[in-house]
């Protein structure tokens, strides 16, 4: 017998993995899960897992990768843009909503059910979010589907409540090609916060001071991010198929940049409560503050990410916002 396809390491026997492993063995796993995480590929890696055990049971005559699968779909953005479109009337584009959903209708051929990835489905533009949304209420028999994000909040209310939801950890640190000038970078930018509200920042010196230190922050950030993404590609292009063309691969290689600056917006938040912790534990009233106001400012930041505006401006716009919250605690 095959092994099934294992579970990202560091979520291995976790609460919710052995929740949906109990489900699956009594075949009573929801139609329709939300996984969530702060990123996508431990995401990818859940999903497959599920896939894999549903797909492929015990009994099963055959065994086959999940994307070989013949009773697996998938749905994922496309183009420049990155949105999951919902496609024309009548003769609906591959990879759109309008193609996807009669699909799920076909009865399973190998598996006793079938199993439908959507990815990044925040990236669903509204006509595709109602047409699916429709389906979730009728939901077909014997399928599966799993919904993927990293802003769950962004998906219509009616569909977060249709669905039976789980949180994910990131499973590892962001990507290794970032490694070396990424901690040194949250090193400098916690520093930096402990001189902004240790000492008042009054006359023009110190001011000075802090913002060279800002825009510092955001020319490292930006050469950080570069490099990143261009190792990443490298390595990624080498396992993509021959026949893409040159607007599919520019779209993958987009998805590439925006995910790698989405996890290290999300170190950034973590790094922000880490410093404030210390003094939140000592009844650190204005920390509280500040830090209230500095994480509402990250997911503003986020949310200017999603809509592709230049991330050393969205940076620059933050550590801006942070300047005056910490100072004035």
């Amino acid at each position: 017998m095959i092994a099934a396809m294992p579970w990202p390491p560091a979520l291995v026997g976790s609460p919710a993995v052995a929740v949906i492993e109990r489900a699956i063995e009594r075949s009573r796993l929801s139609h329709s899960l939300l996984l969530h995480g702060d990123d996508l590929g431990t995401l990818v890696g859940v999903a497959h897992a599920i896939a894999d055990r549903l797909l492929n049971p015990p009994n099963a005559a055959a065994h086959f990768s999940v994307k070989d699968h013949p009773d697996y779909l998938s749905l994922r953005p496309k183009g420049k843009s990155r949105i999951i479109p919902i496609g024309r009337v009548g003769t609906p584009e591959p990879g759109t909503m309008r193609e996807f959903l009669p699909k799920l209708y076909i009865t399973p051929s190998v598996a006793p059910r079938k199993v439908a990835i959507l990815y990044e489905v925040d990236r669903m533009e509204a006509p595709s979010s109602n047409a699916f949304l429709k389906t979730l209420e009728e939901p077909p028999a014997r399928t599966t589907l799993l919904l993927l994000t990293t802003r769950p909040y962004s998906l219509l209310p009616t569909i977060r409540s249709r669905t039976l939801h789980f949180r994910f950890p990131r499973a590892a640190p962001a990507d290794a090609s970032a490694r070396e000038g990424w901690p040194p970078w949250l090193d400098d930018y916690r520093a930096w916060l402990t001189r902004l509200s240790d000492g008042p920042v009054t006359d023009k010196r110190t001011v000075a001071e802090h913002l060279f230190t800002l825009y510092g922050l955001v020319a490292r950030f930006a050469a950080v991010l570069d490099f990143a993404t261009e190792e990443t590609w490298k390595q990624q292009k080498e396992k993509l198929p021959a026949e893409l063309d040159d607007a599919e691969e520019e779209a993958i290689q987009t998805g590439i940049a925006n995910g790698i600056r989405l996890r290290l917006f999300a170190d950034v938040a973590e790094a922000t409560r880490t410093f404030a912790l210390p003094r939140l534990n000592a009844g650190d009233e204005l920390t509280r503050r500040a830090l209230t106001g500095a994480i509402d400012r990250l997911e503003h930041a986020t949310g200017l990410l999603r809509l592709n505006l230049n991330e050393s401006a969205v940076l620059e716009d933050f550590l801006l916002a942070s300047l005056r919250l910490w100072a004035r605690r």
